[in-house]
């Protein structure tokens, strides 16, 4: 039986992955309430937007979380195309699921299915996560609280969806933010929770790359990508910013239009 510490570097890592969760979910819903207030591509790239950040925040924050795990007895690597892919399926899920409530009429259905839809994925990234781990050891979970992670992850993601379709002023958002990071941080530890490693000694290199190899410069790039985009997204004039703008420029247009045509 190998010691699991799940915060090998202390509360460096618990804190800085919820810092990336609640900047993914903050600039979600952010971008959630532009399409909603948007129509024709100009939604679509909003959701797409949308769904970028929350799916890096989610993928970010169980990653940089995973920097410090550490397991007695064994170092841990990481296969690299399964952790790519459990990043493509986060992005791909959360898509699923803001698409639904950005486009559907019956916003009570697409709540439900989008909620469920991208809660069970939010858990199949994570799993597929921990599937990528290489470690000298056999790896078993706890049914019960397997479970318990998945149904949190349901939860989360139905929340979010509802603050997304709810929630307006920038202050709300923030506070949803800070709550949907502290449900998708309970989801991964409760999972991590449910982890037992017996640890089989051995002298054979690990596959894989370390997670100062990959993990760590890969999250570096996606929590760049975040703050980046949050910048571009507070710049960025909202819909009701532009009409006010066009509206100021019309009486303008208008008496330029009658100078032009008044007879010399």
């Amino acid at each position: 039986m190998g010691h699991l510490d799940h915060a090998a570097f202390g509360w460096l890592t618990p804190v800085l992955s919820y810092v990336m969760a609640c900047v993914g979910a903050a600039l979600g819903l952010r971008c959630t309430v532009r399409a909603l207030g948007a129509t024709g591509r100009s939604r679509r790239n909003w959701l797409i937007t949308a769904a970028s950040a929350i799916g890096t925040g989610i993928w970010t924050m169980h990653f940089v979380a995973m920097l410090g795990f550490a397991v007695s007895g064994t170092d841990i690597r990481y296969d690299v195309p399964l952790t790519v892919l459990s990043l493509l399926v986060a992005m791909v899920v959360v898509c699923a699921g803001v698409f639904a409530v950005g486009y559907s009429r019956d916003r009570t259905r697409a709540l439900l299915i989008g909620g469920l839809t991208t809660g069970l994925g939010v858990a199949s990234m994570h799993y597929l996560g921990m599937a990528a781990v290489r470690l000298h050891a056999d790896v078993t979970y706890d049914p019960v609280r397997v479970g318990l992670s998945v149904l949190i992850a349901v939860v989360a993601a139905t929340a979010a969806l509802w603050a997304a379709l709810n929630i307006r002023s920038p202050i709300a958002v923030t506070l949803a933010s800070l709550v949907m990071g502290a449900a998708v941080s309970s989801m991964h530890y409760t999972a991590m929770l449910a982890v037992s490693v017996h640890v089989t000694p051995s002298g054979e290199p690990l596959p894989g790359a370390s997670a100062m190899q990959f993990i760590f410069p890969l999250a570096v790039g996606l929590g760049s990508y975040l703050f980046l985009t949050s910048a571009f997204v507070a710049l960025s004039p909202t819909t009701g910013e532009r009409e006010a703008s066009a509206s100021a420029q019309q009486p303008v247009d208008s008496l330029t239009v009658r100078q032009q045509a008044r007879p010399v």
